[in-house]
Order: C-alpha cells, then sequence, then structure tokens
C-alpha cells in the first residue's frame, strides 16, 4: 500500500512541474489604453443627434439624473467618464450593432462596453417611474381626453392600447419557443398605452412573443384599474385584436349606417398614434427593430431605458412654443354625448347587433350628431 501512495505522489508531482513550466513560457498581452475621442465636443449639435438619438442639451439632461450612478470611487487605471458612459449606450441604441463595434468606435475593450452598455442601461430605466406615467388626477384625465378629441372628435378617449414585437436572440433552453411569434422569428411581446402626443403611459415589457395581446392585458396592473371603476368612464382606443369591454373602444367590423362608419372613422385616426409611437420608438432607437443581442435577463432593462429616452425626447418638444390654435371642448362630455336626445330615434336592430351598450350608445348619440350636423 506505501509503494503505491509513493507512486502517486510521484507522478502528481511531475504534472505540476510541467504546468509551472507551460505557465513560465506563457507570454502575457501586454494592458493597452485605446484612445477616447471626444464626441461631445468633436461634433455640432445637427451630427450628435444623428448619431446619438438625443441633443447635447437632452444628453446632459439625462447625464444630471444618472451621474450618480455612474462614477467610479476613483480614477485608477483610466477608469471611464459618466458621458463617455452615456454616449458609448447611447451610440448602441441608435445602431444596434455589436458590443465589439461599440467597444472599437468609443476607444475601450469588448467586455469593457458589455459592462457599462448595461450599467447604464439599468440606470436609465431606473427613471421609468418619473418618465412612465399613468394620468391619475383629474386635471390630467381631461387633458388627456382633450389632445384626443382634437384629433378626430372622438370624446373621453384617455388612450390608445396595442402591442408591438422587439426582436430579440433565442433565450435557449426548454422554454425557448415561447418566445417565437406568429410571424416566425424569437420576440418580446411589449404592450404600451400611448397619449395623442405620442408619450407612452404605461409599458409592459415582460411576455414571450408566442402571447396574444388580449392575454397581456388580461394580466396587466391596467387592466385591473379599469375593471375597477377607477377611471370613470374614460375609454381606451384598441383595435380588433381585443375583447368588447365598456372601456375598450373597437372598430365595428361592418359599419352599415353612415354613423357607425363616421365612428370607426373617428376611432381609427384616434387610435393612429399608438401605430405611430411605435414607428417612432423603433427608428430612433434601431435597437429594438433590428434585434437585441443579448441575455434574456438583460432585454427587459434595454427596452425600458429606450421607452423612457423616447418620453424624455418627446417632453422636450412639447416644451418648445407652437403656433397651432388648440381646439377648445365646446360643452362637458356628457353633453356633447346627449345632445340632441338622439337616443329617443334609435334602431333595436342596430342595438341587438352590438354586444358592447356603450359603444353603440355612443354611435347613436354622439356620432349620428355629429353626422346629422354635416349634412
Amino acid at each position: 500500500m506505501e509503494a503505491a501512495y509513493n507512486f502517486i505522489f510521484e507522478h502528481e508531482n511531475d504534472d505540476i512541474l510541467e504546468n509551472l513550466e507551460l505557465l513560465d513560457n506563457i507570454v502575457r498581452r501586454p494592458k493597452t489604453y485605446k484612445e477616447r475621442r471626444d464626441y461631445f465636443e468633436e461634433y455640432d449639435d445637427v451630427d450628435f443627434r444623428t448619431r446619438f438619438r438625443l441633443s447635447k442639451e437632452s444628453c446632459l439632461d439625462v447625464l444630471q439624473m444618472i451621474e450618480d450612478k455612474l462614477e467610479y470611487p476613483s480614477n485608477r487605471n483610466k477608469s471611464i467618464s459618466p458621458i463617455n458612459q452615456l454616449l458609448l449606450t447611447l451610440r448602441y441604441y441608435a445602431t444596434g450593432s455589436q458590443q465589439i463595434t461599440m467597444g472599437d468606435y468609443c476607444g475601450m475593450s469588448k467586455s469593457t462596453s458589455h459592462r457599462i452598455i448595461h450599467r447604464v442601461t439599468v440606470a436609465i430605466a431606473s427613471l421609468g417611474r418619473q418618465f412612465i406615467k399613468f394620468p391619475a388626477s383629474e386635471e390630467e384625465v381631461k387633458k388627456e381626453q382633450l389632445q384626443f378629441y382634437n384629433i378626430a372628435r372622438f370624446p373621453k378617449a384617455l388612450g390608445a392600447l396595442d402591442c408591438t414585437h422587439i426582436r430579440i436572440r433565442s433565450p435557449g433552453g426548454e422554454n425557448g419557443e415561447h418566445f417565437r411569434n406568429r410571424k416566425g422569428y424569437m420576440s418580446i411581446n411589449v404592450q404600451a398605452i400611448g397619449n395623442a402626443n405620442l408619450e407612452i403611459l404605461d409599458l409592459v415589457e415582460r411576455w414571450p412573443g408566442s402571447n396574444q395581446d388580449q392575454t397581456i392585458w388580461n394580466g396587466s396592473y391596467r387592466n385591473t384599474i379599469f375593471e375597477s371603476g377607477q377611471y370613470g368612464d374614460a375609454f381606451l382606443l384598441a383595435d380588433s385584436g381585443y375583447m368588447n369591454r365598456p372601456y375598450i373602444m373597437m372598430p365595428l367590423q361592418n359599419p352599415l349606417t353612415p354613423e357607425e362608419r363616421l365612428y370607426n372613422e373617428s376611432q381609427i385616426r384616434s387610435r393612429n398614434p399608438i401605430e405611430r409611437l411605435f414607428g417612432i420608438w423603433k427608428r430612433r432607437f434601431p435597437v429594438l427593430a433590428l434585434g437585441i443581442q443579448v441575455q434574456l435577463k438583460n432585454c427587459l432593462p434595454i427596452i425600458v431605458a429606450t421607452a423612457v429616452l423616447h418620453n424624455i425626447l418627446i417632453k422636450a418638444k412639447e416644451e418648445l412654443p407652437s403656433d397651432d390654435p388648440e381646439i377648445q371642448l365646446p360643452a362637458p362630455w356628457d353633453d356633447l354625448i346627449e345632445q340632441g336626445h338622439i337616443s329617443e330615434h334609435r334602431h333595436n336592430d342596430n342595438i341587438n347587433r352590438d354586444i358592447n351598450p356603450v359603444r353603440r350608445s355612443l354611435i347613436n348619440n354622439y356620432f349620428r350628431s355629429l353626422h346629422l350636423q354635416s349634412l
């Protein structure tokens, strides 16, 4: 037995000596520091906005809100400044390129760019509660309703509801195929409620692409609030992919009467901002359209962060003075909907073929009255 132990010990020592000799022969790559260009000073505001999607002023505003989360405790090893970290992340959102390409563009390694992109993304996403807010007070609700009314005279519309697919790489694993949508690629089905100014009021970004829009709405917090009646008689505008609810106004499938056609036209035009919102959001940040090539757990903060930046840009645009006259509400909502007491002349066949009595009342009163006024 002792001879066997000695044999094993001797051979183990031989292996250790061989490994030590190999380590001595390894030549470590010298640590290098790439040149980091100052893009903030190098570009004028036009070129800067083209490459980073934000103006210099907006970029500084965002930096001021998250700078404390990006600063390093010291400048050892040439630490990257908060402004360069933010510009790297914005450039990634604006191009959707590989992280190694972003590292070459900003003068840092791939691993460093990876850590910085996700670090800045989490910092921007933490501003979600500040910039993605659903109207709560009565004044805010009336303001949103008036803005929708200014589009196509649709009354009491509080927001436009829809979903869009954000392309991602396959997460793999047993549940990977749950993310394959009906179009055949991997995605996250993101639900959003937008206002008439193309601002995101509510965002749900956690559902795989195979889930239907109605399923996402049923599991959302905002659905619970509407079901409880907290928003009174306010409406959400949606397409035909949702179920009939008293607070969801969808287009009619087969409009027959003039007031039904007028309702459909007003509903479609008033719901158009959510489609434009998705288009602008994805064109402004192509990483959402080309595909987020990171792990699934890192995709969700990127979606929220780009939504926050989108709202920041929309708010900055709203603060600019406008010469367009704003249409004022000529009368309270109840007076507008019941004007002329058209409900006394409703036809029973129209009522019976519409399973949404609130929508039918709106068509037979308000939109019929608008039609008669146009004759």
